[in-house]
């Protein structure tokens, strides 16, 4: 169950420039303590020890603010950064290298006992306060930025931000292929909400032309008929006359 210890350890130093030894994640980190209860409550799990499973996970809950359903799939050199607020759920399914923030949740949005919460490929970064939520697959490689809410599936190495989430084009090829601190692209970012009503703008300026040529087109003959019955009536007064 520990034989990749070092290598979660040194997971985390890859990550964090905060962390200066081992020993000091070893001793200071939630997130290390967390995935390590959590690997033993899983072992519980499986064998059949439900109760115990989930005591474990209570308790590692009350020592780290980090709640991990026993029932989760978990992958090598998993790091949750600073750790409160964390939740994940029974049938989440997380891959190797993945990455989450204080405040994110990996929720269900089922009653059924079937699979309900997210899976997150290989690589995949949470920033924080993120939500994802429901039986919904993240790709391996993608970005959740901070306070985003994922309802729906995700392509791999896509960037998502904004509630509810939306793709935000990087800048170059490069940008996912980087590591994103918090999953947020960084620099000039695009606002979802403020592009789509620039759209909206376009369209109804657009409107507005057309309707003030379909104003003058309607008034054009008008004007005319105006001017020839004018013209009809001053040639029979002339006629009376």
């Amino acid at each position: 169950m520990f034989k990749h210890l070092r290598e979660e350890i040194d997971g985390i130093l890859a990550r964090d420039p905060a962390a200066r030894s081992r020993l000091e994640v070893a001793l200071c980190y939630p997130g290390f303590h967390a995935i390590l209860l959590h690997r033993l409550a899983r072992r519980c799990h499986d064998a059949g020890w439900r109760l115990s499973a989930r005591l474990i996970s209570h308790l590692a809950r009350a020592l780290t603010g980090i709640e991990i359903h026993p029932g989760a799939t978990i992958g090598r050199r998993f790091f949750i950064d600073h750790g409160m607020g964390v939740v994940i759920g029974e049938t989440a399914d997380i891959g190797d290298d993945v990455m989450l923030y204080h405040g994110v949740t990996l929720g269900g949005t089922s009653l059924e006992h079937g699979k309900r919460h997210p899976t997150l490929g290989d690589g995949v970064i949470v920033g924080a306060g993120a939500k994802i939520l429901g039986a919904i697959t993240i790709g391996t490689g993608a970005r959740i930025g901070a306070n985003a809410v994922v309802v729906a599936d995700v392509a791999p190495g896509t960037a998502m931000v904004g509630i509810p989430a939306k793709p935000v084009t990087p800048r170059s090829p490069a940008d996912t292929q980087t590591f994103l601190p918090y999953g947020t692209p960084c620099g000039d970012l695009p606002d979802p909400v403020a592009r789509a009503l620039s759209g909206l703008l376009d369209q109804m300026t657009a409107l507005q032309a057309r309707v003030a040529e379909l104003e003058d087109a309607a008034l054009t003959p008008n004007t005319s008929a105006s001017a020839s019955r004018n013209g009809g009536i001053r040639d029979v007064q002339g006629d009376m006359r």
